[in-house]
Parts: structure tokens; sequence; C-alpha cells
């Protein structure tokens, strides 16, 4: 059984990090050269716009700021260690995470009930659409639960997330660091690499062509279209785009 165990994790967390890596490196450069125009967002901001801005301008900031959390704790893991010897500076960075995490999960729950609620933004919501949001739920729901059940998660993210994952950069992959880590923590390591091997394929592409300027943009409309599911758009979506 003990066997198993290790070839499992060996599977999971020494190969398919590089699967998935290769997938994003091959999927991105085959999007980008067959298919430069299908490199958007495909936003149905156009569709409906209330619930759209109040579901994907929380998240996106929170992802953004959470994401920036997680690089500055890779590129410099003992400043982090450093700055959390102060069990109030633990206490400030480990409350703003959660905060961010809370928010980020309050945006995304509202682009799926917008998606499941609204009938012209389902209409023109695609099977990859939701293999998306299931996958970002349960990365941002991960997240959230390490953050209340196993605290401190800035501290042993750079004690031992960042070696592992620089042991993955250097082709010299060392899973003795996340083997041991509990179930929901070694979840949402495994989910960021499916994560990333899967974006090439999906709209979560555009995070990836200079996505920084929607942060500070006017809004604008943005139409698109799908040939395959014209007939099944009704008719007062189609006149929203005129």
């Amino acid at each position: 059984m003990d066997n198993w165990a290790h070839y499992l994790d060996t599977f999971l967390f020494a190969i398919v990090p590089y699967v998935a890596a290769f997938a994003f490196v091959l999927g991105a450069i085959f999007r980008y050269v067959v298919r430069p125009y299908s490199v958007s967002s495909l936003s149905s901001q156009f569709l409906e716009n209330r619930q759209h801005f109040w579901a994907l301008v929380p998240f996106h900031y929170a992802i953004i700021i959470l994401l920036g959390g997680h690089v500055i704790g890779f590129l410099v893991p003992r400043h982090v260690l450093a700055w959390n010897n102060h069990p109030v500076r633990l206490y400030v960075l480990e409350v703003t995470a959660l905060i961010f995490g809370l928010l980020a999960l309050f945006g995304l729950l509202s682009a799926i009930v917008r998606r499941l609620a609204n009938r012209r933004v389902r209409v023109v919501t695609t099977f990859s659409d939701w293999v998306l949001l299931l996958l970002l739920l349960g990365q941002v729901g991960a997240g959230v639960y390490v953050a209340v059940f196993h605290p401190w998660g800035s501290s042993w993210f750079a004690a031992t997330a960042v070696p592992y994952l620089r042991s993955l950069v250097t082709f010299d992959p060392d899973i003795r660091y996340v083997v041991e880590l509990p179930f929901m923590a070694k979840l949402h390591v495994l989910n960021a690499f499916v994560l990333l091997g899967v974006t090439p394929f999906t709209r979560l592409i555009h995070m990836w062509v200079a996505p920084f300027p929607y942060l500070w943009r006017r809004p604008q409309v943005v139409r698109w279209y799908r040939r395959r599911q014209a007939a099944a758009v009704p008719p007062s979506a189609k006149g929203a785009d005129r």
C-alpha cells in the first residue's frame, strides 16, 4: 500500500507538473499561430453588465493580489519568513490573504450564478467554460480552506512549497516537500498545475495578453460570435449586438 501511495505521489507531483507545462507551451503556441483572434476572454458583458461587474471585478483584483503574493513568496522566501518572525506582521499577512481569498470566492460564485441564472449568458457558455469555472472554484475554495483550517500558510509555503517548486524548475523534482502536506494543500498544488495545462484551451488564455490595462481602462462593450451556437441565441440576445 505504501508503494502505491509513493507511485501515486510521484505521478501527481513529479510527472503531472511537466505534462501540464508541456501542454501549456504547445497549446499556447498553437493558439497564437493558428487561431490568433481567439486569444480573448470572449466577454459576455454585452449580454448582461451589472452582475458581470460585481462578479468579475472583485474576482480579478483578488486573484491578481493573491498570485502576486505567491510570486513574491517564491522569489524571496527568506524575506517572507523574516517578515513572519513578528506575530503582528504574520497576522496581518494571513488575514489579508484570507480576505482576498474570500473576495475571489465571492466573485467566482457570483460569476457561476450569473451563467446559470441568465439565459442569454447561459446560451453562449461552452463546456470548456464550465470546466474552467469548476477548476477555478476548486482552486480558490481549496486555498480558502487551507487558510482557515491550516493557518500560517505564508510560512509553510516559503518553507515547503518553494523548495518543491524550485526542484521542478531545476528538473530534479523532490516530492518530499509536498507529500506530507494536508490533503487540501496537496489538492491546491495539484489543481494549479491542471489549470496551467488547460489554460491554452480555455478563455483563461487572455490572462497572458497584457491583462493589467483591464484594471483601469473605461468599461467597453465587446462583441463576439460563435457560429456553432448562432441558432441557439435568443432573438433578444442577437438584437443586443446591433
